[in-house]
């Protein structure tokens, strides 16, 4: 978040030239454009500003830009926002704008200041982020010329005044960047926001669609119809559905001296936020606020699966978000809870992110032996079955994940249910394969890896496939954890639409998986699979898309409403990342995306499992 990443002079004025020379799409000012108005007293917050998204006066100096100061940061990325009373009538140009101190400052709210310094377009994450850029004056010369005056009236944000539509399309002619288009707030959401970058605004009454995270920030929407549910979320059901009544919220006051609300999704923000209007790394858009509404906490309850009947196998996944041994023992019976009470103790549960058994300690450790036995055990403690595990450890540094932790999936089993079909030969590099005669489809190796020489899995986790029995019938599972989002544009990206680079890696492994199911259905074409996992992609994805090709598989979570599609809430946005899949020959099932995680300010993993169950 903007307010834990410091700034520098420096970077922004190599953004600013970047930007000036049309690097990132901007509009590039002309000469005349650059100089008018720079004298002294002349140049107002709106010329500033200007009607694109990168100011006509990049990287130029700027002389008694005047006032009021609406609000002032004293922590991370330091500085303080003003705004001009006497606003132009033009609804493209914002009147406020950011003056970069990187020093705490010594204005007030409430402060008339004239300010001389250098305009430049900062972009938080940098140059290659794709994120749009800050316009912000920064090496200022402050000179407050008098105090206490009336910060200017709000903004009100509102369901009315955000557009429907996100955002334009982006200029073909400019990489597809939407920086030198004229900003139209009337028709786009992106486009109001930028119109009001670094203004005072004020929203009312409004529902938590974020929980609040470790940094303090949480999420609100304007619109309480726009895809809601009926847990208080705002779900993400396609890339052109991007909820434009999202906005982050932060507080200025530091927490030691304010303490943030603990707020999960379906809590409201009651009351007026108000504060100016920032845009940082990690949100875009984000009501830096003075005055925050008061927390009304509606109690938000954790929710419990069914049980599964006697003639039906409950298959479960669940990311566990890198454990291992070295995280505390409540981490571990949190978890083993979960599984017990809310999954209520499934027959196979499909486990990813299970570190190594020293952790993230990188000295060649690839074992999960103890991190394994003590979340058996934690689960025994809470009243749950004693699990057996399989998995196959992965070549050091060769997965993926947080380095040194060598993450994987692992198979846990109920053996008084379900019983594991053990066939020697497993290891990380040597692939399993299809055998068997018509109708009747094996596995060379269980558990065995899915063709893991393919370049699709490199530096990326190897599907684990294992074969099961369950009364009298063979169940094949796929435990999965594909390539993860990392290097994507944000749906705030200066691109629209935004570059999911990401995407091709996980296309590839998409129709590996795919592949390696279909030779399983060639063998017995109502063979029982299930393809589980974290996809790190959404159920109308193109990854899901590949998966699925041919009809070799069923998005389960497709069978529920689309308003309880989601195990996942990122920015306000609750989506489907982890995934089952069916194959045809499973007829008949009950999904349930289990939701205990994703939702809370308290979370034991950020992921919420699924559950999967069906008569074989």
């Amino acid at each position: 978040m903007s307010s834990s990443i410091p700034r520098s002079a420096a970077v922004a004025a190599v953004v600013s030239a970047a930007l000036a020379a049309g690097l990132l799409g901007g509009a590039t000012a002309s000469a005349d454009e650059a100089t008018a108005g720079v004298a002294a007293g002349t140049v107002r917050i709106h010329d500033i500003q200007g009607t694109t998204r990168v100011s006509p006066l990049v990287g130029k100096p700027v002389a008694g830009v005047t006032g009021i100061v609406t609000g002032v940061r004293t922590y991370g990325s330091r500085g303080f926002w003003i705004q001009d009373p006497q606003a132009d009538d033009n609804a493209a140009t914002s009147e406020g704008i950011f003056v970069f101190t990187s020093s705490v400052p010594t204005v007030a709210v409430g402060d008339s200041v004239s300010v001389n310094g250098t305009v430049t377009e900062y972009v938080p994450g940098g140059l290659t982020s794709g994120n749009q850029s800050l316009t912000q004056i920064s090496k200022p010369v402050v000179t407050v010329l008098s105090k206490g005056n009336p910060v200017p009236a709000p903004v009100i944000v509102s369901a009315g005044s955000v557009p429907d539509a996100y955002a334009p399309a982006g200029d073909p002619a400019a990489g597809g960047s939407i920086n030198g288009l004229t900003l139209d707030p009337e028709a786009y959401a992106l486009d109001y926001y930028e119109s009001l970058e670094g203004t005072n605004v004020r929203i009312g009454s409004s529902r938590v669609v974020g929980a609040t995270d470790p940094y303090s920030e949480l999420w609100v929407t304007v619109k309480p119809f726009e895809n809601d549910n009926e847990r208080g979320g705002t779900v993400y059901g396609s890339y052109d559905a991007q909820n434009t009544g999202r906005l982050q919220i932060q507080q200025l006051a530091p927490v030691s001296q304010h303490p943030f609300p603990k707020a999960n999704v379906g809590d409201w923000l009651a009351g007026p936020t108000e504060g100016p209007l920032d845009f940082n790394q990690f949100g875009g858009y984000t009501l830096v606020a003075n005055t925050l509404g008061e927390h009304v906490d509606l109690g938000l309850e954790r929710e419990v699966t069914e049980r599964q009947h006697k003639n039906e196998l409950a298959v479960a996944t669940y990311n566990v978000e890198n454990l291992d041994p070295s995280d505390p023992q409540e981490k571990f019976d949190a978890l083993a809870k979960a599984v017990v009470e809310n999954l209520a103790s499934p027959d196979i549960v499909a486990l990813e992110e299970i570190q190594d058994d020293n952790g993230a300690k990188n000295d060649g450790t690839v074992t999960a032996g103890e991190t394994l036995k003590k979340f058996t055990a934690a689960i025994v403690a809470a009243g749950g079955p004693a699990y057996q595990w399989r998995s196959i450890d992965p070549q050091n540094g060769k997965d993926g994940g947080e380095p040194g932790g060598n993450i994987r999936q692992v198979f846990l089993f109920n053996p008084a249910r379900v019983s594991f079909v053990d066939r020697a030969g497993g290891d990380a590099t040597t692939p399993t394969a299809v055998t068997g005669t018509k109708g009747d489809a094996h596995l060379t190796l269980s558990p065995g890896r899915v063709d893991p020489a393919n370049t699709a899995w490199e530096n990326s986790r190897k599907p684990l496939a294992g074969e099961f029995r369950f009364r009298g019938r063979t169940v094949i599972v796929v435990a999965n954890h594909l390539t993860s989002k990392g290097g994507d544009e944000s749906i705030v990206s200066h691109h629209q639409p935004p570059n999911r680079s990401s995407e091709a890696k996980r296309l590839l492994q998409a129709q590996a998986v795919n592949a390696f199911v279909k030779e399983i259905e060639a063998v017995d074409k109502q063979a029982d699979v299930l393809v589980v996992g974290d996809m790190n992609d959404f159920e109308f994805s193109g990854t899901t898309q590949a998966m699925t090709e041919g009809g070799a598989l069923y998005p389960a979570i497709s069978s529920l409403p689309e308003s309880e599609r989601y195990s996942y809430v990122y920015q306000g946005n609750s989506q489907v990342l982890d995934q089952i899949l069916t194959s045809p020959g499973v007829h008949h099932f009950e999904y349930d995306s289990v939701h205990i995680n994703a939702e809370f300010a308290d979370q034991n993993s950020d992921h919420d499992p699924q559950v999967l169950r069906f008569r074989p």
